[in-house]
């Protein structure tokens, strides 16, 4: 007791607004489940594991710590498993919808903790009576307070998710009823402008009977129902087939562009002669229909590779991550990430010096600790460790638990809009955003994300003059369109269609050796992509707008090279949508037909037109080059030096310093065009506002209305179809060229083939559904990666990817 003593005024009690770390220590995996436990410091409250917690006390001077050890025993069957319950609801964590635990072994824990004194590691059993009361209510604190890891859980989720949330529509106590002496029979319906007989929604003013909408892949309605909308702006159908006795029915209202409650259903029906007591649900309604996908979608598939009996995989580089709900995105970006060498050499071989160096107060705000500390739960083994046998009863699981990445996933998403939520993502979105994050905390380091960067070319020759202009830009990832209309079996997907059309009239189910999918060579996608493309944009030679040929090549190729097949979409109910496509991408790969070379012999340049060219600002190129050399991004410095003035290196460091965590920190630094305002073209201001809430700028939203002549439906494919050259078009388009900075950013460069090292597949309807998987390749054979669980890969699924990662071929 007396070296406890010796530390009394270190102790405090765990206060509402204090974080404390009892679920896993701040640079490992270690909980209070490992065999050594987890040590909570009584000053300041962290975690950390035995390896860690004696480096730490040395450090800081704390020397009493709470050691948490928990034993966890598995519940008798009776006790164990709940009745399986039908999912009823399109929702993750809330009464009758999706339960991610359900049919999990469940398990009760026993508690053995005591306090330590270091640097001995002396013991005192707990509870003890003879501990002073400011030891007592300091652990009582402890173990009654939220661990800082469940708040910021609790924090993201924000909620259960709900798909079914319904509002009332705007209509309810308004709806114009025609008395036009329509009686609607209660069933026999047919569309009055086809043949349709299912997917039928009555219009609720005029009491027409139409088909629904026709989807993308050639299934659903012929779009009769929406052409009445836009003819009649009468805003609201029922889906025949949905309604029910007790008044319920699938209402979908146009202008408000959304499923919506009717509360005067039953009244409105009764208008056209529809008594609901008397009517038959014949039809899934769309949230069913859904819950049917998404229960499809979250089986094992040909992703997951459930029809084949996978191995598991243990050892270095071959640890699983939790699912921490719609966490996939996150868990399959940096198992992936986590490959590629200069990240590997970054947090990994120097894990141990970022962690150890450490001298802030909360780690698990440190963005490079963070990912220090994943990098090492990853790939040194320490978290998948090979069981002596594999017992085929035990809970995959248990087998392979994984580790979990809340405090990581926690601090990338803080502040993000999107990536703070537990809603699914976009993987490709996240990937940028965590490489942001990654070159914005490389002062004084390498950036491990130089090897994605590449430099890109685009080519624009004026139809009226011959001439041309280069505009070379930065990126770290190729997109590669998606051209459907160059499927090989369309016949074939026709016939699918047909009988996918035919088993809904007679309720059968279509087999899974009956499917089709829309299959497009990898060598149409390339041909797209290297293709001559048709824009309208200023000609300082011909001084007017004129059709111009757009031409993207690579200046250079990088040592790794990420692809995209854009896939994603907007419908025409304005919903992200996926195209279910299958593209065989190879796993050796050619990229020489897309070499850019830059001016050639004989062609000539477009002249620089003073009117409409911004005046480049002058920016000190050595306070530039200073900050570059502390590793921020070239663009960042650029900005920093212009955005105060000129004004020395020491505004322009608190500058950065100030904005380091801006979304838009190291885009390039864009001069706006004075004389832009003299453009006669007036963008639609309803256009703009849709545009510009799926997060495009006023101006790169204006581009697309100008482009598709004010069409809001055609100007969302276009942007969507452009968003990678937006900043190109737009200065194209002013007729400015683009002015070098003093000194390029370095790329990796070589030999532009290269062959495949990972793929990130996602099954579901849209980015913000479904699932992801990443297969990866490691000494010759394929591994899938399916959130915790890790196994051979038997057959993976090469033409369903998302996101593909290329590295350079050896020669």
């Amino acid at each position: 007791m007396e070296k406890l003593r010796n530390h009394f005024s270190r102790i405090h009690l765990a206060q509402g607004g204090d974080k404390v770390y009892k679920d896993e220590c701040m640079f490992c995996f270690d909980t209070p489940e490992s065999e050594t436990g987890l040590y909570v410091c009584l000053n300041t409250f962290l975690g950390w594991s035995k390896e860690h917690v004696g480096h730490y006390s040395n450090q800081t001077g704390n020397r009493v710590f709470l050691h948490l050890r928990r034993h966890k025993k598995e519940l008798p069957p009776e006790k164990e498993m709940e009745p399986e319950k039908k999912i009823a609801r399109l929702a993750i964590g809330v009464e009758g919808g999706f339960n991610p635990d359900a049919n999990k072994k469940r398990y009760e824990y026993e508690e053995q903790n005591s306090l330590v004194i270091l640097p001995e590691f002396d013991i005192i059993s707990l509870p003890s009576a003879d501990l002073p009361e400011i030891v007592q209510q300091s652990v009582v604190s402890i173990l009654k307070a939220e661990s800082a890891l469940h708040l910021a859980e609790v924090e993201a989720a924000s909620g259960a998710w709900d798909g079914e949330v319904r509002q009332i529509t705007k209509h309810a106590d308004s709806l114009k009823q025609l008395d036009n002496g329509v009686k609607v029979p209660p069933s026999g319906w047919k569309c009055e402008e086809c043949d349709k007989t299912d997917n039928l929604w009555l219009n609720l003013t005029d009491g027409k009977i139409l088909c629904g909408r026709r989807q993308l892949d050639g299934s659903g309605g012929n779009n009769h129902a929406l052409e009445h909308y836009e003819k009649t702006k009468y805003p609201l159908s029922v889906k025949l087939g949905t309604i029910t006795q007790d008044g319920n029915a699938d209402v979908y209202s146009y202008d408000e562009d959304d499923m919506v409650l009717d509360p005067d259903l039953v009244k409105h029906l009764a208008h056209f002669g529809i008594n609901v007591k008397v009517m038959e649900k014949t039809e899934k309604t769309m949230l069913e229909l859904e819950i049917d996908y998404n229960q499809r979608a979250w089986e094992w598939s040909r992703l997951t590779e459930s029809g084949a009996k996978l191995v598991p995989k243990f050892g270095p580089g071959l640890t699983g991550l939790k699912n921490l709900g719609n966490s996939c995105y996150v868990n399959s970006v940096m198992q992936v990430l986590f490959t590629v060498p200069s990240f590997v050499e970054r947090f990994y071989n120097h894990g141990e010096t970022i962690r150890g160096g450490y001298k802030g107060t909360n780690p698990a705000e440190d963005f490079n600790v963070q990912m220090s500390k994943l990098a090492h739960g990853l790939l040194s083994g320490k978290y998948s460790v090979a069981p002596n046998s594999v017992d085929e009863n035990k809970d995959a699981d248990d087998l392979q638990p994984g580790i979990s990445p809340v405090m990581f996933r926690t601090l990338v998403g803080k502040g993000h809009a999107e990536f703070s939520t537990k809603k699914q993502q976009d993987a490709m979105e996240f990937l940028e955003h965590v490489l942001k994050m990654t070159a914005c905390n490389s002062a004084g380091a390498s950036d491990p994300g130089s090897c994605f960067k590449f430099e890109v070319e685009d080519k624009f020759i004026c139809s009226a003059s011959g001439k041309v202009r280069y505009v070379t830009r930065p990126d770290q990832y190729l997109p590669l369109p998606v051209p459907v209309e160059e499927a090989i079996n369309k016949e074939e997907v026709a016939a699918y269609q047909a009988l996918k059309a035919e088993a809904r009239v007679s309720q059968k189910v279509v087999q899974p050796d009956e499917q089709v999918r829309t299959k497009i060579p990898f060598d149409v996608c390339l041909s797209k992509l290297a293709s001559p493309e048709q824009i309208v944009a200023f000609s300082s030679a011909a001084e007017k707008e004129v059709s111009m040929q757009k031409i993207t090549r690579l200046r250079t190729f990088p040592d790794y090279l990420v692809i995209q097949l854009v896939k994603f979409g907007i419908g025409q109910d304005w919903v992200p949508m996926k195209y279910d496509v299958s593209i065989d991408l190879p796993e050796i790969l050619d990229l020489s037909v897309l070499r850019g070379y830059g001016l050639q012999a004989g062609e000539e340049e477009l002249p620089e037109s003073a009117t409409t060219k911004p005046k480049e600002p002058e920016i000190d190129a050595g306070i530039v080059q200073q900050l570059a050399e502390m590793g921020f991004p070239w663009e960042a410095c650029r900005k920093a030096v212009h955005l105060t003035g000129n004004s020395g290196s020491e505004a322009a460091m608190n500058w950065v310093m100030e904005h380091m965590g801006d979304p838009d920190f190291a885009e390039p630094l864009v001069i706006q065009n004075e004389s832009s305002s003299n453009d006669n073209f007036t963008p639609n201001e309803e256009g703009l506002a849709m545009l510009m809430s799926m997060g495009f700028t006023r101006e790169q939203a204006a581009l697309a209305l100008k482009e598709t002549s004010n069409s809001l439906e055609r100007a969302a494919d276009w942007i969507f179809s452009h968003q990678h050259e937006l900043d190109t078009l737009l200065a194209a388009q002013s007729g400015a060229a683009a002015v070098p900075p003093p000194q390029k950013p370095t790329y990796t460069n070589g030999s532009p083939k290269y062959e495949l090292s990972a793929f990130l597949s996602h099954m579901g309807t849209s980015i913000f559904v479904g699932h992801y998987v990443c297969h990866i390749k490691k000494d010759g054979e394929w591994i899938i990666f399916n959130d915790n669980k890790v196994s051979k890969s038997v057959d993976p699924p090469l033409d369903l990817g998302y996101i593909y990662l290329y590295k350079r071929a050896s020669t």
